[in-house]
């Protein structure tokens, strides 16, 4: 036993020595020259204000603090105040980094990020049974950390990222019939609820309907312990926390005026007409007919496709979302380029990858707005907009083929697209 176990430890031991090594690089030559990454400083902050200093994070002293870190003085009108405005349990993900200087725990964190992406990465092709070359890995490695969005979220320090990793652990963990752990995962990624609106309440509906109670049972101890332990270390956090979210469309709306969902920027943004609302039961209509044939025709095999067509419509309906949560997508985008794989070969994967990289980096650096970091509305257009038509198009192939819960562990994507 203790031979079998050897491998193991030593790996652990590797990862950890690389870990520590990749921070303390970061450190050094990146976060203590340019300090920044405010998505993640917000959090951060509002936490290290709780532990440390005794105040809550949605209190005035702590967003006082955020700003001072941030601005250098406290918020102007029109800027962006930076609060804390996360769930409470936010703090306790934090917790371990609030002792440490900013430089080193932002170092920590753009490294744990990092992590995130290339665990995500492994878990979805582990979920689709596909072992690319070498060379073609290690183009998926880069392509996962280095895509726009994916490197926007990590000099931004976007939760997302974490986000997205319990997300497709989520997906992964029902496939592969591990329940806890997949209820667990779901639980954690409501610390971004925007994210998750609306494929929390789907499978936990369909759990319920199938009678996976571990992982409902799962979902419920993680969620219910997480919203216990918020309520006793800080008894008033949910009015808080309430009140700060009511302001966020405000105070979005006045720093990022031109940017909102894809319904809105295709509508309002663009048109300047109301028809906001209008695009978004056009959109919304697919998923829940979706959701119609899972749960109630109890249609198991379009099970993958209804997640995902639910994924993407959550960042094109929400009233605001970010670019970073666009890594979401790259649960759908791996299956598509498993099958350019299969067709065309490796070196035109590595293409696809390099050519959609640049598209959206060139996009990005020909449409910059004020001081060069502010994203130009189109930005939020071209990727959803396409995942939403390219499932749609492909549907009966997912229903045909793609892995789900009820389907025998391991099933994989062979048949190849029309």
């Amino acid at each position: 036993m203790k031979t079998l176990h050897l491998p193991r430890l030593l790996l652990g031991l590797l990862l950890m020595a690389a870990f520590a090594a990749a921070v303390t690089l970061t450190h050094n030559l990146f976060t203590s020259r340019v300090p920044g990454m405010n998505d993640f400083l917000s959090r951060w902050e509002g936490a290290r204000s709780f532990f440390v200093d005794g105040v809550s994070p949605y209190s005035d002293e702590a967003s006082l603090n955020i700003q001072q870190r941030i601005y250098g003085r406290p918020v102007v009108a029109n800027e962006d105040p930076g609060f804390f405005v996360y769930p409470f349990y936010t703090a306790f993900v934090m917790w371990p980094l609030v002792f440490l200087d900013y430089a080193w725990a932002s170092a920590v964190w753009l490294v744990f990020l990092q992590a995130c992406l290339l665990t995500a990465l492994a878990l979805v092709l582990d979920l689709y049974r596909w072992r690319p070359a070498p060379l073609l890995l290690a183009a998926l490695l880069l392509w996962a950390l280095f895509d726009y969005f994916a490197a926007r979220g990590l000099l931004l320090g976007q939760p997302s990222h974490l986000v997205y990793l319990l997300q497709v652990a989520a997906v992964w963990g029902l496939v592969k019939q591990r329940d806890a752990l997949a209820g667990a995962a779901l639980a954690l990624s409501t610390l971004k609820p925007q994210m998750g609106y609306l494929i929390v309440p789907l499978l936990l509906l369909w759990a319920l309907r199938e009678r996976r109670t571990r992982f409902v049972a799962a979902f419920a101890l993680a969620f219910g312990g997480l919203m216990l332990a918020s309520f006793i270390a800080q008894p008033d956090w949910f009015g808080a926390w309430v009140a700060q979210v009511r302001l966020y469309p405000q105070y979005t709306a006045a720093a990022y005026p031109d940017t909102g969902s894809p319904a809105w920027i295709l509508t309002t943004g663009l048109l300047g007409v109301d028809l906001e609302w209008l695009l978004t039961i056009g959109f919304a209509l697919p998923m829940l007919w979706g959701w119609h044939s899972l749960l109630v025709q109890r249609q198991s095999e379009r099970w993958l496709w209804v997640v995902l067509m639910t994924l993407v419509v959550t960042h094109l309906i929400a009233a605001r979302t970010a670019t970073p949560h666009f890594v979401a997508f790259n649960l759908a985008i791996v299956a598509y380029l498993q099958q350019a794989d299969r067709r065309w070969g490796g070196a035109a994967v590595a293409v696809i990858l390099a050519a959609m990289t640049a598209f959206h980096w060139a996009q990005f650096a020909l449409t910059i707005q004020g001081r060069g970091s502010l994203e130009h509305p189109s930005l939020f257009l071209p990727l959803p907009l396409a995942m939403f038509a390219l499932l749609l198009w492909t549907r009966r192939w997912w229903w045909g083929h793609a892995p789900h819960p009820n389907a025998a562990v391991g099933s994989s994507m062979r048949q190849p697209l029309p």
